[in-house]
């Protein structure tokens, strides 16, 4: 039962190491794992109560029955905690640390058109929203807002949030007129290549490969060695 809880911690350390080799900082880390974490709270923490097992204490007497944390439910609450927060981390560390073209030149080649002409874009002003998102945050604060609570300043989060939907409506309205002055005809054309990486990241590549299916045949399929 603890078998694979180890090996998704592990896995998990593995990519916080990864991160901060990449010199990102820990300190943002945290605010960017608030939405896993409403994940983890509002799935993983019912389903701790409701997994069978041995008990963890008492149990909560409930208008439905007793109810109580058993190991077993322990253990998978952890388990979609690593798992949530390990596919968050290595997204962030992957987006943050490739450039934008060699993003660009990829989905170039991997998606069918318009689909990657729509990605490129989706993820250029993704970035781009969340800094109007974040300076809109902090003028609210600026001026004495409160985000304590949410119900008592529900106004004040769909002002915000209209803000940025106008906002994103206005970039796209002057991105479109300026593209079309840029002769844009359906193609985002890149100049430059991606290189081939070198030997040492293929074997990496490969060997996480080997790592993600040894994992699934041993942990998920219970493959014997």
């Amino acid at each position: 039962m603890f078998d694979r809880l180890a090996l998704l911690a592990g896995l998990y350390g593995t990519v916080l190491i990864v991160y901060g080799l990449a010199e990102l900082p820990y300190r943002r880390l945290v605010g960017w794992y608030t939405l896993p974490m409403l994940f983890i709270v509002s799935v993983a923490g019912p389903l701790a109560f409701f997994e069978p097992g041995t008990p963890i204490g008492g149990a909560l007497s409930t208008p439905l029955g007793n109810i109580s944390v058993t190991w077993a439910g322990l253990v998978l609450f952890f388990e979609l905690s690593c798992r949530s927060l390990t596919v968050v981390t290595f997204a962030l560390t992957a987006s943050m640390t490739t450039k934008y073209t060699d993003v660009a030149y990829m989905l170039g080649r991997l998606l069918p058109r318009p689909i990657d002409q729509v990605a490129l874009l989706t993820y250029r002003f993704t970035f781009v929203m969340l800094e109007t998102l974040e300076d809109l945050v902090k003028a609210a604060l600026s001026r004495g807002a409160n985000f304590s609570e949410f119900w008592s300043n529900k106004r004040l989060y769909a002002r915000i949030l209209g803000m940025t939907m106008l906002s994103a409506i206005e970039q796209s309205e002057r991105l479109v007129k300026s593209m079309e002055a840029r002769g844009y005809d359906g193609d985002i054309v890149l100049y430059g290549d991606v290189s081939r990486p070198p030997i040492h990241e293929l074997f990496v590549v490969a060997g996480s490969y080997v790592a993600v299916v040894g994992y699934a045949l041993i942990a998920v399929y219970e493959v014997g060695l």
